[in-house]
């Protein structure tokens, strides 16, 4: 008896759990966080077009990067792009991601979308002095994307790892 009853309670609180899985790269939410991180990337990274970052960014971010240790806040972050990446005219990086690397985790409450994790590889080239283009590292990353009172996608927290180079 009493086996039945834990199988009866197991039943049900498999059937209520909702189980989520990459979702397909045709799948809607996989096409914006697509976008989101193309203006991360292809527009902030790569051409320093800061301004992009405040609405890309929760003003609570974190930023933890093998190589580069902890970065807390919006502000922070930018204001490191800004004097880094972005502040050196010597020195140019561009971002490329390996899009089959590319996947998308819906986060549900209650059957309620409010947020995704986006995990994929990107490789990086640089630029010296005006010199032509060599790769750089190639790494992974992970995001965790939620969505603000107004729906807007925001990167909550970031995970930059496994830098090497290839």
């Amino acid at each position: 008896m009493r086996i039945g009853i834990t199988l009866v309670f197991f039943g049900m609180v498999c059937g209520i759990t909702t189980i989520s899985a990459q979702i397909n790269s045709q799948e809607e939410l996989y096409d914006v966080l697509k976008k989101r991180d193309s203006l991360l990337f292809g527009e902030t990274f790569n051409k320093c077009q800061l301004e992009l970052l405040d609405d890309l960014l929760a003003e609570d971010l974190e930023f933890y990067h093998d190589k580069g240790g902890i970065t807390e806040g919006k502000s922070t972050f930018i204001e490191n792009f800004r004097n880094g990446i972005c502040g050196n005219p010597n020195f140019k990086s561009r971002r490329e991601l390996l899009p089959e690397s590319l996947k998308v985790y819906p986060l549900y409450d209650q059957g309620k979308l409010y947020g995704a994790i986006q995990e994929g590889v990107h490789r990086f080239f640089e630029s010296h002095n005006g010199a032509p283009e060599i790769p750089g590292s190639i790494a992974k990353f992970t995001h965790l994307w939620l969505k603000d009172a107004d729906g807007e996608w925001k990167i909550k927290r970031v995970l930059s790892y496994d830098h090497q180079m290839k």
